[in-house]
């Protein structure tokens, strides 16, 4: 797996900090933007944290770029309403140099369970390519493609969606 950030909001404890204070300030936004310290902004957002105010934590928003996981963890992912995501389209890219896939690190460690998983993409996958040379549309095709078929996807949360996505997925009940 591969991640990269490809943007953030620019000042992001500044907009949240601002979105903060503007709750409890008699002027806008942009005037607080423009008079709050470092020392300020550190003691709004630590503050903030501490009470749970945490709608302000969506003014932040951090766009990510996932390489090289299975189709199976990105149906986990796109479960987070809160965010935002382009997949690369299984209807419309052909795979018809094969396709990538992830192997589970349970399933690799052991000859015969390697032998099994390796069998069953090859198969799915000669399917796969036997339906396209065919004619049969990718779109169509791609029922084929296994759980394991790598993928990429675009990710874009605010901050408060990102603290509660870590608290989930970086459980220890969660599926590695």
């Amino acid at each position: 797996m591969h991640v990269e950030l490809l943007y953030h909001t620019p000042d992001p404890e500044l907009a949240i900090a601002t979105a903060a204070r503007l709750c409890y300030a008699p002027v806008g936004a942009a005037e607080l933007m423009e008079t709050m310290s470092e020392e300020r902004i550190r003691s709004v957002l630590s503050t903030i944290m501490a009470s749970g105010h945490f709608s302000t934590l969506e003014h932040a928003s951090y766009t990510f770029a996932v390489d090289g996981v299975s189709r199976a963890l990105t149906h986990q992912l796109v479960r987070h309403r809160l965010a935002s995501f382009n997949q690369q389209s299984q209807r419309y890219v052909k795979f018809k140099n094969g396709v990538a896939v992830v192997k589970p690190e349970s399933v690799a460690a052991n000859d015969e369970t390697n032998a099994i998983f390796d069998e069953a993409i090859e198969a799915a996958t000669a399917a796969y390519k036997k339906l396209l040379d065919v004619g049969v549309p990718a779109e169509d095709a791609r029922y084929l493609l296994p759980n394991a078929a790598e993928s990429k996807i675009v990710i874009t949360m605010n901050v408060r969606e990102l603290l509660h996505f870590f608290s989930l997925r970086c459980c220890n009940r969660a599926q590695w």
